[in-house]
């Protein structure tokens, strides 16, 4: 821009000094000024020159503005691209905060299960409830209820938690769900010199309770043997075995097996088990005598087709005898039909044989 009026300058300049030249009064005689042609070839040159610049200035408008237009559509582009990316970024961010959002919601659920769980620990009615809740889920689950019955009353007058009824058995197997866990947790939190007390005290009550289980569930003819003792928790039947298993050793002595969730399971599918096989045998059993009655009836069946053969033999005599004399009788009638009749003298008939 600057070169141009720089140029546009000049060429006013010796526009006005070609001017002045020309407008100078000249001799009659003079000859033209040389300089004035110089003058006049520089003016077409500064022309020509001013020509190209301005040609030159409008090159260079039209470039930068398509450079312009070119840099403002990538702006643009970049502008939308990035905001497509942000606004997914942004869901993303959203759908992980709803995600964090609903994994919270349920750690501040489990937590107050927990809290609920460490208070039925804690409690030993509310503890003895839970187990008998999971004993009961898993008999009731497994079994039809006319093999069960919770809080039955045997003839003592006491009332275990829960019978089962074997088949084609009159005694009932007995299973009690109120298992001391204070000793166990007495035993957790203790440390090395409480351990030894913790551990006697859990002896005693665990050969105590055993002791209750065998005095009042375990009645000759009526109950079955052994009767079950279940450990609502696995960590604690397998705390038992490992380190009390005298404990284990002196319960079946006293015809009483303690038995953990998975274990209660295996025993109550195993009496299913029982349970449909004697079924199958009930049944196994009405096939035969139903077997045996239509082969009875097969038999009287075989018997009267025979009688019935018979009579058809003796009918089919019979008819055979019948046909002799019938035949005969054919015979002679043919005789008879063959015989010509001829009257003689005294006009008696006569019988001839046919020449």
């Amino acid at each position: 821009m600057e070169l141009g009026l720089i140029l546009l300058g000049c060429a006013v300049v010796a526009s006005a000094i070609l001017l002045a030249l020309t407008l100078r009064p000249r001799q009659a005689d003079a000859r033209p000024d040389p300089r004035l042609d110089a003058v006049i070839v520089a003016q077409g040159e500064i022309k020509g020159q001013f020509q190209n610049t301005i040609a030159a200035q409008a090159e260079l408008q039209r470039t930068l503005s398509e450079r312009l237009d070119a840099l403002n559509r990538r702006m643009s582009e970049s502008l939308s691209e990035s905001a497509t990316k942000t606004s997914a970024t942004l869901a993303g961010i959203g759908e992980r905060l709803n995600v964090i959002d609903a994994a919270q919601k349920n750690i501040s659920a489990l937590s107050s299960h927990v809290v609920a769980l460490s208070d039925i620990l804690s409690d030993k009615q509310a503890r003895g409830a839970f187990g008998q809740e999971r004993m009961e889920a898993i008999i009731a689950d497994q079994l039809s209820p006319s093999l069960y019955e919770f809080q039955h009353t045997l003839s003592n007058g006491s009332r275990p938690d829960c019978i089962i009824r074997l088949p084609n058995v009159k005694a009932v197997v007995v299973v009690d769900s109120k298992f001391p866990l204070e000793a166990f947790e007495a035993l957790k939190d203790a440390d090395e010199s409480a351990r030894k007390a913790a551990a006697a005290r859990l002896r005693t009550d665990v050969q105590k309770h055993v002791g209750d289980i065998a005095s009042k569930y375990l009645i000759a003819g009526e109950t079955q043997t052994p009767a079950l003792m279940f450990v609502p928790s696995e960590s604690v039947y397998a705390e038992l075995h490992t380190s009390f298993s005298d404990l284990i050793q002196k319960a079946r002595q006293q015809n009483v097996v303690i038995v953990s969730p998975h274990i209660l399971m295996l025993a109550v599918n195993t009496i299913q088990s029982l349970t449909r096989d004697a079924k199958m045998r009930e049944q196994a059993h009405e096939i035969q005598k139903e077997v045996g009655a239509l082969l009875k009836d097969v038999k009287l069946l075989a018997e009267r087709l025979g009688d019935l053969r018979t009579h058809f033999e003796r009918t089919s005599k019979d008819i055979g005898e019948i046909e002799k004399p019938l035949g005969r009788i054919v015979f002679r009638a043919g005789r008879i039909e063959a015989v010509e009749i001829t009257t003689q003298d005294e006009g008696a008939p006569s019988l001839e044989k046919p020449s």
